[in-house]
């Protein structure tokens, strides 16, 4: 299925997990509890905090961050909150995603989670390292050694 790679947006397909997340929770039993909201605020919040501190660093290192393209980085990002996940962007999008699942109070949230972390790894990710690592060679094999995929 690597027709799939490079092809859809990362948020977009969030936005397509929410979707479904939203969907789900009208169909499925709930978990409701204290503080529901405001955990999922402080979630949803994180995320989006997570996503443009990452941003800013692109922007800091003028090197593109158009997931669709890895191939036009022209810098390997490797400071900040790079430093501890190479891909503090889709960690982001995974916080937001649990802030919605937390909302809505989903026990299917178990599952979209996983589902969510492998679509984004194999169709966004993988292909993004197979191009890091043509384009930055040994910098990108060592940076990958220190510090890992997710967190």
């Amino acid at each position: 299925m690597s027709f799939l790679n490079h092809k859809i947006p990362p948020p977009i397909v969030t936005i397509t997990f929410i979707f479904l997340s939203f969907w789900l929770s009208g169909h499925l039993p709930k978990i409701e509890f204290g503080l529901q909201g405001i955990s999922a605020i402080i979630l949803i919040c994180t995320g989006l905090s997570i996503g443009f501190v990452s941003l800013r660093l692109f922007n800091k290192h003028q090197t593109t961050f158009d997931p669709l393209n890895p191939e036009k980085a022209t810098t390997l990002v490797t400071d900040g909150l790079f430093s501890v996940s190479r891909n503090p962007m889709y960690v982001g999008l995974l916080i937001i995603l649990i802030g919605v699942c937390v909302y809505k109070g989903i026990y299917i949230g178990l599952i979209i989670l996983p589902c969510f972390v492998m679509y984004i790894t194999q169709f966004q990710i993988k292909p993004e390292e197979k191009a890091m690592s043509k384009t930055f060679g040994q910098e990108f094999i060592e940076y990958r050694k220190r510090v890992r995929r997710w967190i």
